[in-house]
């Protein structure tokens, strides 16, 4: 395997309907800054068109060194911890490789 093969996940998460609207300010505040890291080449949060409580992160990194440096960074842990606060049950994680890298 290339170490700087890209790094490219799906995660879905499910949100407790309550946590919703302090979960999506708290993306709106997040996606700024995540998305000005130099080593992220694409970051998306969405909501599942058929059930608007699961969201999906579709996120892009130049290699795991790049993705490594953003779970450094403090406003992806204050991220991460409203994330983990709001949402209900395990986190759906999977990984993806570029079929024309």
């Amino acid at each position: 395997m290339l170490t700087n093969e890209k790094v490219v996940m799906l995660i879905e998460a499910k949100i407790q309907p309550q946590r919703r609207a302090a979960l999506v300010e708290a993306v709106g505040q997040y996606l700024p800054l995540v998305r000005a890291e130099p080593g992220v080449v694409g970051f998306y949060v969405t909501s599942r068109k058929d059930d608007p409580n699961t969201l999906v992160f579709y996120e892009i990194y130049k290699s795991q060194a790049a993705h490594d440096f953003n779970l450094q960074q403090d406003f992806t842990k204050k991220f991460l911890a409203t994330l983990d606060s709001a949402h209900d049950g395990d986190l759906v994680v999977t990984k993806l490789v570029d079929l024309v890298p």
